[in-house]
């Protein structure tokens, strides 16, 4: 039962950071006029750990980055492998993080 815990504490968790990452970015942009691209290997990276879903709504909530194809086309990719992966490790009873 604890691992259910942690693994749903985990998910929460990244989803969060991935939040706050769109939103830290967006408020350096508007502040700055900054324009880098190489924040959006962040992105990816962030949602390949599990914070799929945090990207992908808060690209939208923010409307931050929804231009970008590579980031329209891959984040819901990966947000529907993240949800495949959860799902079988909760289905399984997390046999992977038992060790």
């Amino acid at each position: 039962m604890l691992l259910y815990i942690l693994a749903a504490v985990y998910i929460a968790a990244v989803n969060l950071y991935a939040f706050l990452l769109i939103k830290g970015q967006k408020k350096r942009r508007t502040e700055r006029g900054e324009h880098l691209r190489s924040d959006d290997g962040k992105l990816i990276v962030t949602a390949l750990l599990g914070g799929g879903a945090g990207v992908y709504a808060a690209m939208f909530l923010m409307k931050f980055r929804t231009d970008s194809l590579l980031l329209m086309l891959l984040v819901p990719v990966i947000t529907v492998l993240n949800v495949y992966l959860f799902f079988i490790l909760f289905r399984s009873g997390i046999p992977a993080l038992a060790l």
